[in-house]
């Protein structure tokens, strides 16, 4: 199982050379940067010369903020600048933020991110392989590519392409056109193993791809400290995590597939009135453990592997809270084994 770590500069963009440099030699196999407050592909401009093995990846870039063009020649740049080691991490973001945040418009999520990625690939093969540019499709059309604006082929080809899926649709979608999927941190190993994979196997039949030609990333929710203070701080962080996510509409499959749907009812309206701290303590011991892989810092790696060793690919950590250094690096020594 392969180990990602994360990078983010937040004020101060001179970090991220030092933590990726760091990160790649403490053996993390990949490095993902998130879009929230900041522009990944700055910070994994700036990794990418920082490393030479590590691979780096957008975890996630918003997709419909952007269209395919600008899209494709940031990741081919990347690609490049890492030595062929960038994955383009695109995730379809709600309805709210695609057209309120970025004013973009928005309509069937699915069918319009699977419609990016093929333009995608379209516009990396007249690159790479001289075709001819010709991607008409419903939501984005690309006819236009004169000498002056193209790049031409690199030695590195064309990036990998992960998608970010919760819903069947777009984990179909992933399964068919996409080279791995980025699981969210809020599904549980029954949602993974009865909802997602099956989807993402009947895209791949739609690809003609098989499953050596794709990768699971799945960030784990961990609940775990070396003492009591950090135990509790992680049941608390992870509990108001998981209820956060859990108010979103979007996200209540997750919630039916355990018969909790009536607690996404609950948690939306708490998430309106603000009253995040509350919301936390509606998330029992039965529903964290679903979600969160719980136990002392020497059971987790074991605990990961046995019930996500047999789907996922590579593993990172969502613990929205602190932990010793040494005791993240027990972990990650035993999941490498």
């Amino acid at each position: 199982m392969l180990v990602d770590g994360g990078i983010g500069f937040g004020s101060d963009a001179s970090i991220v050379y030092g933590i990726a440099k760091e990160q790649e030699r403490l053996g993390y196999d990949g490095l993902w940067a998130a879009e929230t407050g900041h522009d990944p592909f700055i910070a994994l401009s700036m990794a990418a010369q920082a490393t030479e093995r590590i691979e780096l990846g957008t975890g996630i870039a918003v997709a419909f903020a952007r269209n395919p063009m600008n899209l494709a020649m940031i990741s081919n740049d990347l690609q490049i600048l890492s030595k062929g080691r960038f994955i383009l991490g695109l995730g379809s973001q709600i309805k709210p933020h695609i057209e309120k945040r970025f004013s973009m418009p928005w309509s069937h999520p699915s069918k319009r991110m699977r419609e990016m990625i093929l333009a995608m690939r379209a516009i990396w093969d007249c690159w790479h392989n001289g075709t001819k540019l010709e991607f008409r499709g419903e939501f984005y059309t690309h006819t236009l590519m004169t000498p002056f604006f193209n790049p031409g082929p690199s030695e590195y080809g064309a990036p990998k392409v992960f998608l970010a899926a919760v819903g069947e649709l777009m984990a179909e979608t992933a399964g068919e056109v996409a080279d791995g999927i980025l699981v969210h941190g809020f599904t549980t190993e029954k949602y993974l193993k009865e909802v997602t994979m099956p989807a993402i196997q009947k895209g791949m039949a739609k690809g003609n791809k098989s499953r050596n030609d794709f990768q699971v990333s799945y960030p784990a929710f961990v609940v775990t400290g070396e003492n009591d203070q950090q135990k509790e701080a992680a049941f608390k962080a992870v509990k108001g995590q998981i209820a956060f996510y859990g108010s979103t509409p979007a996200y209540r499959p997750v919630l039916e597939a355990h018969g909790w749907g009536e607690l996404q009812s609950e948690l939306h309206p708490m998430s309106k009135e603000g009253k995040w701290a509350e919301m936390g303590d509606l998330i029992t011991e039965e529903i964290l453990d679903a979600f969160a892989v719980v136990g002392e810092v020497s059971e987790i790696a074991d605990k990961l592997k046995q019930r996500f060793g047999s789907v996922v690919d590579r593993v990172s950590f969502y613990a929205p809270y602190q932990l010793d250094h040494d005791a993240w690096m027990q972990i990650i020594a035993e999941l490498k084994k």
